[in-house]
This record gives C-alpha cells, structure tokens and sequence, in this order.
C-alpha cells in the first residue's frame, strides 16, 4: 500500500501513526513491525541528504519480519567517502546507516514501501562528524545542554513549476510579477501544488499552507533546451514549527516530493535562486522560536521581544555574512540578493519589513487570540492558543542552500547570541531600522552580506573558527565547502555584467542562472 493510492477522502494523517496510535517520538521497534505486516510491507527505504543537498535512497527488500527487525535494529553499512566525498578520508569512511523511527511514512510514490530518514554513525558508536544531518541534530542537543532552551523552525520553501509552451499558456495569462495568491485559470498548476502539499502532509505532519507566489514568466529565454520558452510559476509551501533537526528532514523531503510530484505531471521543479533579470527569485525563509518546558518564550511583556528572541536576533546579526557560504552557495545567488529587492543585502533587522535581513512578521500583540471576532460577531466562544507563534525570519538563504548546513549555521548563531548576551544585545540594538532600509540613517554604518560565491569563501576561511570551536563542524566539511563556493568562479561578476553591452549582460545573466537549475 502507498500514500499514491489511499482514496481521495481519507485522512491526511501520517497512516502509520494513525494505525499505532502513538505519537511519532514514542514508535518502537516492534511498532513498527506490526505496520509493516498491516500495510504488506516489504521493503524499507533509507533517505538522508549528501553533501550535494539532494536526497538519496538504499532500498532494503526483505521477506520476512525477522529480516525487517534486523534492518531496523542494525541499519546498514555504507561508504561514507562516497557519500561524504570530499569532507572525508576514504581510510576512514565506513559508516552505518540508522532509521530514525520517528521520521517514518509510507512511501508515496513506491508501493509496500515504508520509508526513514536516517542518520549516519561512525565506527565509534556516535553520530558521523562530517554528515549534514548528524552535525544538525549535535548542534540541537549542544543547544538543549547549554541553555536549557529548545530551538524550533520552520522553512518557507519556494520555486518555480516550468511548463512546456502551449496555447493554453496565453488563456487567463497573469501580468508578470502578480501572482501572489493566485488561483486557477490563472495560475495553471494550482491542482499540482495541491497534491504536493498533501503528500508532504502524510509524510511529515508539518505542513502549515500552500500557495501561488509572485514570480510569474510567460516565455523564459534560455540556452537551455530543457526550459526555453517555456512558462514559469512561482509557488511556496510553508512548513509548521518543528525541533530544527527534524526541520531539516521535512524540508529535504519536501524537496523530493516536490521534484517527483512535477516530474509526473510532466513539469520540471526547480528551486534555482533566480530564473530571469527583474523576476522574483527564489527564497528559502527561514523562522525561528525559542521554547522553554514546551512554550513559545519569543514574546515579552506589551508585545515585545524577550531578551532571549533579542540575544537570538542579535546571534543571527553577528553570523549573517558567514551564514551566506551554506545559504547562497551558487553564483546566481548573488544575483538574486541586490538592492531595491526583498531579498536583504545589508545586515539589519525590523518590524514587518520585508527588505531587513532578519524580519519580525506579525502576531506579537496579542491579537490573533479573538481575531475571528472581528469578521464573526456572533462567536463568544474565547479561543486561547496552545502555544504562541511568534518567530523571528531569516530573508537571505535561497534555494541553493543545503538544508542540514544551513539549519546548523543558523543554530550555531542562535547559540552564539545567548551564550554572549552583552555582546548579542549589542548587535541587536546597533541593527535595528525603522521603516524603510536604503533610507535609514543607519544604512551606511550596517555590514553587507557578500557579493559573491568567491566573497562568502573568503569569509568562511577567515572565520571558520566561529564554526569549528564548537566541535560539530568538521575542518574536512569547511574545507570542502570553501572549495565549493570557489568553484563558482564569480568574483567580480556583478561588475562584469555592469560592464557588458545590455545583449551580452543578459546572456551571461541567464547562462549563469540556468547552469544550477538541478543542481540542490
């Protein structure tokens, strides 16, 4: 059985935690037998992220139940300087692939397939230093252990759906850049959106809303056979709160779902952090809360920021420029971050304002208690929310970012702020805009995020220790991310197309926004 073939009006709960009937922290081992015999099981599917951000699959079939407690017991070994190739030595590379229970789902694209994400382990007993998903989950824990606080996010994950060009395309067309909420005919895969947020549903419980965003493109223009001419909409699906490291499960499973779901209907997904010049790009959101025995604690008296959610802003404030190495990883993320946009070029934060770096958004009065009052007189009914929602946003990363890393980078900053609450507050108070952020009397004094793959290497060398003296960041796992970034050979490129006659800029614009369509 899979999540593919359920009817239509079934529930979108997680199907084997509705069949247990536990919470998917408390699954056992042998929980999880009795779901693979409910549900015809016959093989697991192991999943976790490589060193290339993309999600990667071991298929284990197996016959007999005594086969499958093994599998779930045991893992399996792998070649970790294969998957971690680069950031380790092959002379040390075995590692064991463990499924982490709570992270199970019926497949939904593979039947009589339940399906983990993993974590690595090495032949010590502990988790791999050099695996993205380890180093999240190590940052997380070192986090609970110092402050007794525990770090939640959430993921806004936006990108385009490309269709082949088609007659249909001229029917109903959008005025580029206005489709944020958009709704069919205008929007032509809404449909598609739709059934990629429900399986995300039933695989991860974390979905919070799907919806058309504002990039809209009639005809690309590309060297790119696989898109010319093509049309492009833009979409986001908004996750819930969730402990960072199961965060960074649920958006990398997104990922997947979102690329097979389109590749069924013939589209090609792509979360590339620009597709055009003057066309929105492609962010990768993300908020943060800090809780406290299970309470959102981001909020202080009269609506204000805690001095927790504070030393938080002002860690996040101190780490941005570095945290651009794991956030903007390709040259067109730099084409995407400029001035006059959304996307942040300099470092600062504020109220509602969608050109800060760091973004307060809404809900810190109090009002989204009884805001259904306002349209419904007739409810008298109070309703008093479980817990807050309040969160604070990071506006830079885009779809280029490795999701484990990037989580780690931004957990890291979260832990520097308060652990340093002087030096956080400092930066809190110094960073801090009003209104607009170009006309800010602070503008001149703010930093400014890097201009380039090349520029984001060189800070990471300078400042790797940031990282390191934390023990989770590995010295192999910096190194190959410097050489990464590097790789990208645009130093200089903003002035380069600033130089080239208007024909030649775009081309080099679109060669280089095209060349990373597939690859995190």
């Amino acid at each position: 059985m899979s999540v593919q073939s359920t009817d239509a009006h079934t529930s979108l709960a997680n199907p084997v935690l509705t069949f247990i009937g536990k919470e998917a922290h408390q699954l056992t081992r042998q929980d999880l037998l009795k779901a693979a015999k409910h549900f015809g099981i016959e093989q697991f599917t192991f999943h976790y992220t490589s060193l290339d951000g993309k999600l990667r699959e071991i298929n284990l079939p197996f016959s007999d139940l005594g086969r499958a407690e093994q599998i779930l017991a045991m893992g399996e070994r792998a070649d970790g300087s294969s998957i971690f190739k680069g950031a380790i030595d092959a002379s040390s590379s075995d590692v064991y692939v463990i499924p982490k229970y709570s992270s199970v789902f019926l497949s939904p694209f593979v039947s009589h397939s339940l399906d983990f994400m993993c974590r690595f382990a090495n032949s010590q007993g502990r988790l791999a230093p050099f695996s993205p998903d380890g180093i999240l989950e190590l940052t997380q824990q070192l986090i609970k252990r110092q402050t007794g606080l525990d770090l939640y996010a959430l993921g806004e994950l936006e990108f385009y759906l490309i269709s082949p060009p088609s007659a249909e395309d001229s029917l109903y067309r959008p005025e580029a850049q206005s489709g944020y909420h958009a709704a069919q005919p205008f929007f032509k895969h809404t449909d598609v959106l739709r059934e990629i947020a429900s399986i995300v549903q039933r695989c991860t419980g974390a979905v919070k809303y799907g919806h058309s965003e504002v990039g809209y493109i009639h005809r690309l223009r590309s060297a790119n056979p696989q898109i010319d001419q093509g049309s492009a909409e833009q979409y986001e699906l908004e996750m819930r709160t969730a402990p960072i490291a199961d965060m960074g499960d649920h958006l990398s499973l997104a990922r997947w779902i979102i690329r097979q779901v389109a590749s069924k209907h013939g589209l090609i997904a792509t979360f590339t952090p620009k597709l055009q010049t003057g066309m929105a790009g492609t962010g990768y959101h993300i908020h943060l809360e800090l809780r406290q025995e299970g309470k959102n604690i981001m909020r202080g008296s009269e609506g204000s920021l805690s001095k927790s959610a504070l030393c938080a802003i002002g860690g996040l404030i101190s780490y941005a420029p570095i945290i651009s190495a794991f956030g903007n990883t390709v040259a067109s993320s730099y084409l995407r971050l400029v001035p006059n946009q959304e996307a942040p070029t300099k470092v600062c934060w504020s109220f509602s304002n969608r050109s800060s770096l760091v973004r307060i958004p809404l809900s810190w009065t109090g009002l989204e208690e009884n805001l259904e009052t306002i349209i419904n007189s007739q409810e008298t009914s109070p309703f008093i929310p479980d817990d807050g929602c309040h969160t604070v946003e990071l506006r830079s990363p885009d779809g280029s970012a490795h999701t484990y890393l990037l989580l780690t980078a931004i957990a890291t900053a979260v832990l520097w702020g308060l652990a340093n609450p002087d030096a956080s507050l400092a930066c809190a108070e110094n960073s801090r805009i009003e209104g607009d952020v170009m006309h800010s009397d602070k503008y001149s004094s703010l930093a400014s995020l890097p201009h380039s793959c090349a520029e984001a290497a060189d800070l990471l060398l300078r400042e790797r220790r940031r990282f390191e003296e934390l023990g989770v960041f590995s010295p192999g796992l910096i190194d190959h991310f410097i050489d990464r970034l590097q790789q990208e050979n645009d130093r200089g490129l903003s002035r380069q197309l600033a130089e080239l006659p208007p024909a030649d800029a775009e081309a080099l614009s679109l060669e280089v926004m095209h060349r990373s369509l597939h690859r995190h």
